[in-house]
């Protein structure tokens, strides 16, 4: 699973978090829910003032290459950020081995059950046989 902040890097720069993303287009099954698309789509528009059309073309590609599911209901305690709760309830109910993000707060839980809470360089580093 893919997080917001990857996904908008992705797509706003040609450095790791894209290069993240081409692996996982062609290696893994992404995953998002509709809380990541309005994420994505919300700070394309307004934080990097990308014009309307271009943004939904970007949305269309995400729901037809990903699998977009309804975030499922995780401890609320998990996270002090509440709007990181569907971040995991989305990877939880895509039954993830991995949610990639950049989120600080995130990425000091490490785990959330079976699932891997990774930085991008760390998933492009397991993922490249760096590790």
């Amino acid at each position: 699973m893919l997080d917001a902040n990857v996904i908008i890097a992705a797509f706003i720069g040609k450095g790791l978090c894209s290069s993240v993303f081409q692996i996982c287009l062609v290696k893994c099954d992404i995953v998002l829910s509709e809380y990541i698309l309005r994420e994505v789509k919300k700070n394309l528009l307004f934080k990097f003032n990308l014009p309307n059309e271009m943004v939904e073309e970007i949305i269309r590609f995400l729901r037809a290459s990903s699998k977009v599911v309804n975030p499922a209901l995780v401890d609320d305690y998990i996270c002090e950020d509440r709007s990181d709760i569907p971040v995991v309830g989305t990877a939880v109910s895509g039954n993830d081995d991995f949610l990639i993000t950049g989120d600080k707060e995130l990425l000091k839980l490490g785990r959330y059950g079976p699932i891997t809470i990774i930085s991008p360089r760390d998933f492009w580093d397991k993922v490249m046989g760096n590790v």
